[in-house]
């Protein structure tokens, strides 16, 4: 494996997987990998098959989800002459070519159902047919799925075998998301900026400032280790010559005053119109909010002639919308107040004016 294939971390979430992994590793035996994206499924597969004892045979890889049924089959098992249209010679599977090896099959929860019961009977008996054929293949692989999905729902659902599912749930490794392992964010940044730094032919990696090395610690990271490295890399590809600590980040490359704009949801102006795969949805978080009660008790006792504390309704309304940005973005609060077009310190400063606390930013 490459340098950057490394299983980096010291969170105590993330030592207790691997040493689950060292010791399912040399038992043969299927095998479950679960995780979010980006947290690095794969590499947990192949560290069990590196430290398995069939570490010096085939190790194959399969994504489940890039191939329709009909090819999902054919790359499995392997297809006779004749099999189906352009197939004009015996072709042989992922299964064969990882005999007394090990099979990786990402993306296990969205193999149909057909495939589903064709490997179920190769986990079981070892042996099936290649598609077009009749003759009984035998092969000892081991089987290791990945997904991102829950299998268990997915069975109660009817979307997954349950009888697949007690096979290969010999033992399930549930790989812990990059936000339930913070303390792990400073190495991997400094590993992943290293590595960058080099390719960038860098003398050296200044690393970063308290200030970028706070931000990354408290993003939330919904695309884990994939996006974090996406994330360095960038910051070190655009600090250019490196002397300084890297101090600014981007967390979304798509941010631009020129990008393409779909359906918006103003507040107040255009000026301050969010995107709407982006905004926050009062109605959702707090249907029939005070504030929402206020500005409309508002205009309607306006319109009867009534008076109204102006003030008082637009504060209602203003924390509402706090709330529901705190709220959306799981009180991270960088993340609410990128939502809300304001800078760190103008949504901590919104939050103090009115009483706001909730969790932590690294919530």
């Amino acid at each position: 494996m490459s340098r950057d294939d490394s299983l980096i971390g010291s969170a105590p979430a993330f030592l207790d997987l691997i040493d689950q992994v060292s010791r399912a590793a040399p038992l043969d035996r299927p095998l479950l990998v679960i995780g979010e994206r980006g947290t690095g499924k794969e590499l947990i597969a192949a560290r069990l098959h590196f430290l398995s004892n069939r570490w010096d045979k085939a190790y194959q890889k399969l994504n489940c989800a890039a191939l329709p049924e009909t090819l999902l089959e054919s790359e499995l098992f392997g297809y006779e002459p004749g099999a189906f249209t352009g197939a004009a010679k015996r072709r042989a599977g992922r299964f064969e070519a990882a005999h007394e090896g090990t099979l990786f099959l990402d993306e296990i929860g969205n193999m149909s159902l057909n495939a589903q019961e064709k490997l179920l009977r190769v986990i079981e008996y070892g042996e099936f047919e290649r598609v077009g054929g009749t003759e009984t293949q035998q092969v000892d692989v081991r089987v290791i799925g990945a997904t991102n999905i829950d299998l268990p729902s997915a069975a109660d659902n009817g979307k997954f075998r349950h009888d697949l599912l007690d096979r290969l749930a010999f033992d399930v490794l549930t790989i812990p998301p990059l936000r339930a392992r913070p303390e792990d964010i400073p190495e991997l940044a400094e590993h992943f900026g290293r590595s960058m730094a080099h390719e960038c032919e860098w003398p050296t990696f200044p690393g970063f400032t308290g200030r970028a090395m706070d931000q990354l610690v408290s993003y939330d990271w919904p695309g884990n280790i994939r996006e974090l490295k996406n994330v360095i890399e960038r910051a070190v590809y655009s600090a250019w010559d490196g002397e300084d600590p890297i101090d600014a980040i981007v967390f979304d490359p798509f941010k631009s005053p020129f990008r393409p704009r779909g359906t918006t949801s103003a507040v107040g102006s255009s000026k301050t119109s969010i995107q709407t795969e982006r905004s926050v949805d009062i109605s959702a978080t707090h249907p029939a909010s005070n504030g929402e009660r206020a500005l409309r008790d508002g205009i309607t006792t306006l319109g009867d002639g009534g008076s109204v504390d102006y003030r008082a309704a637009v504060a209602a309304a203003e924390r509402d919308i706090l709330e529901a940005a705190l709220k959306a973005c799981r009180y991270n609060q960088r993340a609410a107040a990128d939502r809300l077009g304001l800078s760190y310190d103008q949504l901590r400063h919104a939050m103090k004016k009115h009483g706001l606390t909730g969790p932590s930013e690294a919530a």
